[in-house]
């Protein structure tokens, strides 16, 4: 699963999640893009779940591109504990994904295909998403 190595401070607030995604909204390495549709946190056991989807779909004959990285601890206390006594723990990694981010790149397959893997990815993911096109993009 996807972690940072190292980061400048181990625990971080919640933040939010408004507005859209101007950087990485556009499909720049592949043919074609899995895009979100709405904003959400991943987490890095959902991208490895979809990795491995699109893994097994461009594998052989194309090549694929994981565009997010989880870069943001989320903490958890223990059950059972009393309120107070500070934050917990680091649990888990998570990506915040903004409306427009395309998530994932892929070449080598046909459209078909594409489509096939966009809707095994979406079963994967906790929010909806479309496919997008390199063609699609330069015609607009």
């Amino acid at each position: 699963m996807l972690l940072p190595e190292r980061v400048k401070h181990r625990k971080q607030f919640k933040g939010n999640m408004h507005g859209l995604a101007y950087r990485g909204s556009k499909v720049s390495f592949g043919d074609f893009g899995i895009q979100a549709l709405e904003p959400h946190w991943i987490t890095s056991r959902q991208i490895e779940a979809s990795r491995i989807v699109i893994t097994q779909h461009v594998s052989k004959t194309g090549k694929f591109w994981i565009r997010i990285f989880p870069d943001k601890p989320i903490t958890k206390k223990p059950a059972e504990t009393r309120m107070g006594s500070g934050k917990g723990d680091v649990d888990h990694w998570i990506a915040v994904v903004l409306t427009g981010r395309v998530m994932f790149e892929f070449t080598g397959v046909d459209e078909a295909t594409a489509q096939r893997i966009t809707e095994l990815v979406s079963a994967k993911l906790p929010m909806r998403i479309k496919l997008l096109t390199r063609k699609a993009q330069e015609e607009v």
